[in-house]
């Protein structure tokens, strides 16, 4: 009976490892899930912006900013982050007035885009880095689900210019 110190150390070894695995497992499966949802909510946010970008183009600027909002619309995923740079630009190259209301609209959900578009690539990182651990690939606890992809557009932070009165 006293050399069965090692069966106590052994089951405990084995608790210990188990209980790290299942952690493990666990953060992989919320990391994956949470960059998803990310994703989700990084795609809605470009809608917004594209659809108050539509309307905008309707009502004041013409028929270049319209196309794009609308490319970025229907554009399908595989050419979706494309489309969403081109609206940027377009974006980019009008002279949005802050008191319009639509002007607010586009400059506000391009705010929202890109703090949404910062938590996803964040939560991107965390993911990728947790399913890359040498553990984690061997065991295959990221299987059945995709690598979460990163969502690669330019900054779509709208700078508004600030008139300077003359005199």
């Amino acid at each position: 009976m006293p050399h069965m110190w090692w069966v106590v150390a052994a089951s405990v070894l084995v608790g210990v490892l188990s209980a790290y695995l299942i952690w493990t497992a666990g953060r992989v499966e919320r990391l994956q899930g949470r960059a998803e949802l990310a994703a989700r909510a990084l795609d809605a946010h470009l809608l917004r912006r594209a659809a108050a970008a539509a309307v905008l183009a309707e009502r004041r600027f013409g028929v270049e900013l319209y196309a794009a909002a609308r490319i970025a619309l229907d554009a399908p995923p595989q050419e979706r982050e494309a489309a969403e740079n081109d609206l940027t630009r377009q974006l980019r190259s009008v002279r949005l007035d802050p008191a319009d209301p639509d002007c607010t609209a586009v400059i506000a959900a391009s705010r929202r885009l890109a703090l949404s578009r910062q938590v996803h690539t964040d939560l991107v990182r965390d993911a990728r880095s947790a399913r890359s651990r040498p553990l984690v690939r061997l065991l295959r606890m990221g299987r059945g689900r995709e690598w979460p992809r990163y969502f690669d557009i330019d900054d779509p932070t709208l700078v508004v210019p600030a008139d300077v009165p003359a005199g």
